[in-house]
């Protein structure tokens, strides 16, 4: 019998049992809830400390600061030319508070646009410093001198730093270390003959700069806080100096957000589709993963109080060779104490791993909650997807302490409100519509606080795509 009488003969022969398609019409299914792929593991909310809030505003109250302008540039690019925006100027602490948008408008119409390639010097230690270079693109080091005469990188600086800004201020001034460039750069130059010429003609600029140059140096600390009179190993009845603490006189608030949405479900669902399952509790559950999801990545994006726009500048460093090796990430630590934790996206923490491959380090890890997570030098490394990628295959790591009690980082919240069903979420019965179309009105309030500057480092521009 050949083959296709062997199929005719099979799609004729009479069926003999009850077939799997019919069976399962008497059958009841063994089902999931509801599954999603956007659920994460949110180590951010899991090990933020959380401080209720009462009033929804958080009030940050530090010891006086003076500020002394180390800010970043920003800069407009069309093509292949690189503008600073005028306003941006007022970053550079000679032009600090000074609001005039015409002078402002011609100092950054006189910035030189120049190119530099990779290895090149821009400025030599002990050369006049009679110019004002902005870095719009690229990264340079500041080079000194060891304590052994060998040369020492004294910090790296990129996108949106400037430097020799002395030279508007000192006519003498010189350069203490030397700049050289790591990358291709694209820096504008602004020379100090340039803002004189300027400053002869406009009373306003000439008499900001007089009074700065007049503005008695404060005493500070080592952190720009004012500093406090004391008197230590003395002997005999010497005058005793008198003191006071200065508190700042605007300290920053910070109200808590919002992430709210409307819920809709059908009554006749809600009502008649509730075995196994609770249709209401399903969609309801599955909304609350979204908020908290997007609730985490405000936390960290957010332009107001997230993590990555509220670190200092003098708290983010630029990795030395680009991907985050080990001596980068001692430098990150060294720059505060009792650091808790850090967060980066799980693609920065494999190539975090490829380095250590390289050097032969096997990073420890530890148990939290089941989950084996990678320390270093025994601070353990979260992973953070809400951390953002860029084009060019780079990306952030965030360091930080945490607590009230250790002046760190803390999440900010609202306990106690209508209606709720998780500290500081709420999901409220708003009725029902013509169609018969059940509403609920699903809301997260959150914020978070830095309370001193160095409880918070980032780690910059760390490249995630290299694997040489």
């Amino acid at each position: 019998m050949s083959v296709g009488e062997e199929v005719r003969t099979e799609q004729t022969r009479p069926q003999q049992s009850l077939g799997t398609a019919a069976a399962r019409n008497l059958a009841t299914t063994t089902k999931s809830v509801p599954q999603m792929q956007e659920i994460s593991s949110r180590w951010l909310l899991r090990t933020l400390p959380w401080v209720d809030v009462q009033g929804g505003t958080y009030r940050v109250n530090r010891r006086l600061t003076f500020a002394v302008g180390d800010g970043r540039v920003t800069f407009v690019k069309t093509g292949d030319r690189v503008e600073v925006i005028p306003a941006e100027l007022g970053e550079l602490p000679a032009l600090r508070s000074y609001e005039d948008e015409e002078v402002l408008s011609e100092l950054a119409q006189r910035c030189e646009q120049r190119e530099f390639g990779p290895g090149e010097v821009i400025a030599s230690f002990g050369s006049q410093a009679d110019e004002v270079y902005l870095l719009a693109h690229g990264k340079v080091e500041k080079i000194g001198t060891g304590p052994y005469g060998d040369d020492a990188v004294l910090g790296v600086l990129a996108d949106g730093s400037y430097f020799g800004d002395q030279a508007l201020l000192d006519g003498d001034a010189i350069w203490e270390y030397t700049a050289r460039t790591v990358t291709a750069c694209t820096v504008l130059v602004l020379p100090r003959q340039d803002v004189e010429q300027i400053a002869e003609r406009a009373d306003s600029l000439r008499e900001h700069l007089r009074q700065r140059r007049s503005i008695p140096e404060q005493r500070t600390n080592k952190h720009g806080e004012k500093a406090i009179d004391l008197a230590a190993g003395h002997s005999g009845e010497p005058d005793i100096p008198h003191t006071f603490v200065d508190y700042e006189a605007r300290p920053r608030e910070y109200e808590l957000s919002v992430a709210q949405t409307v819920l809709r479900i059908h009554s006749r669902v809600a009502d008649l589709y509730n075995q196994p399952m609770n249709q209401t509790e399903q969609q309801i559950r599955l909304t609350v993963e979204a908020l908290k999801e997007r609730q985490e990545h405000e936390l960290v994006n957010n332009r107001e109080f997230g993590l990555l726009h509220n670190c200092e500048y003098d708290q983010r460093i630029q990795p030395h060779d680009g991907v985050p090796g080990p001596d980068d990430m001692d430098e990150l630590l060294s720059r505060r104490r009792g650091t808790k934790l850090f967060l980066a996206h799980p693609r920065a923490i494999a190539a975090f791993g490829r380095e250590l491959n390289k050097r032969g380090l096997v990073p420890e890890t530890i148990d939290i909650g089941g989950n084996r997570i990678p320390t270093w030098r025994g601070v353990p490394i979260y992973p953070c997807n809400k951390i953002p990628v860029t084009e060019s295959r780079t990306s952030s790591i965030i360091a930080m302490r945490t607590g009230e009690q250790d002046q760190g980082v803390i999440g900010l919240r609202a306990t106690g409100i209508p209606d709720e069903i998780e500290p500081s979420l709420s999901v409220r019965f708003m009725g029902i519509n013509e169609q018969a179309i059940i509403k609920y009105l699903v809301t997260a309030y959150y914020s978070a606080a830095v309370l001193v500057p160095d409880a918070l480092g980032v780690l910059e521009n760390v490249e995630i795509g290299r694997w040489r």
